[in-house]
């Protein structure tokens, strides 16, 4: 069979169709990537009034940060914890809704609507919920003989952190989940079950590895979205506190920056969390899409 070929008239057509695109990438990610990248390198007198080109030196600072390094492992745990339980909960959301024929779509409605929920508004929310003076979460939990306090100790902040990240990206996972549960073949669950498998076996043995193109592509996406997008969740809930233990990279290079004045550390930190995340992601395409079955 032989594929269509778009010829255009003009040669500068292709480049005049792709010039918005390419315009807004150079100006609002490639430019300040640059800008990051150049900044890092720099060491700024008290005053803002001269740049000192200092090599390295802000990176290897990095390495001898107490602080850094506790954000570093902060950041793991955090993001392990938001791809688990979004992931998770969202799957177990997906399953439910695509056994529902006739409210399917009322259902699937109701669970899109926080996506459409400001990440700060997110954070704001469970605050509330979770808030030991006025949460009603709290009540229940001092009811059952747990004195929950997020201000206090530093395993109830990250739980917290965690849950309204998670609750936020759950909508997101939930969408591709049910698109890949609707285009699992019919024929070959009711197969497995003419075998005798029960359900948990049709769905573990045959429909969660036809999932796994979704899975992994979520996977992809939720570790990105937990180490950049969550800033104003964690600002708007815990500012990284008590004593640090929420305080992942992407807001120590907003509190070292901003708050700090640290220019140059800062932008060396961005540059490193870019480098994670890009990482990452070579990691993730280069070994485990291996087990992916397409």
């Amino acid at each position: 069979m032989q594929t269509k070929r778009t010829v255009f008239k003009s040669r500068l057509l292709p480049y005049l169709l792709l010039a918005p695109q390419l315009i807004i990438t150079l100006i609002f990610f490639v430019w300040p990537a640059g800008q990051a990248i150049w900044q890092s390198f720099l060491r700024q007198d008290p005053f803002g009034m001269k740049d000192t080109f200092i090599w390295f030196a802000n990176y290897t600072r990095l390495l001898g940060d107490a602080d850094y390094m506790n954000a570093l492992g902060v950041t793991v745990v955090f993001s392990i914890g938001v791809t688990a339980l979004s992931m998770g909960a969202s799957l177990l959301l997906a399953v439910c809704v695509n056994r529902v024929i006739r409210s399917q779509r009322f259902y699937t409605t109701l669970l899109v609507w926080p996506y459409a929920v400001a990440p700060a508004a997110s954070g704001l929310l469970w605050w509330f919920m979770f808030n030991p003076s006025v949460g009603i979460i709290p009540y229940g939990l001092n009811y059952l003989g747990y004195n929950w306090n997020f201000r206090l100790n530093p395993n109830d902040a990250m739980i917290l952190v965690i849950i309204a990240a998670a609750w936020k990206q759950i909508s997101y996972n939930f969408l591709f989940f049910v698109a890949g549960l609707q285009s699992v073949p019919h024929s070959l669950t009711e197969a497995a079950a003419i075998d005798g498998a029960g359900p948990v076996k049709r769905f573990w043995t045959i429909v969660f590895p036809l999932l796994s193109p979704t899975t992994f592509f979520l996977a992809v996406i939720n570790i990105t979205y937990a180490m950049f997008d969550t800033f104003p969740i964690i600002d708007s809930t815990t500012s990284g506190g008590p004593a640090q233990s929420t305080n992942i990279l992407v807001y120590k290079v907003y509190a070292d920056g901003f708050i700090g004045l640290n220019l140059g550390p800062s932008a060396a930190q961005s540059v490193v969390l870019m480098l994670i995340v890009v990482l990452l992601t070579i990691v993730q395409f280069r070994w485990i899409e291996r087990k992916v079955q397409y």
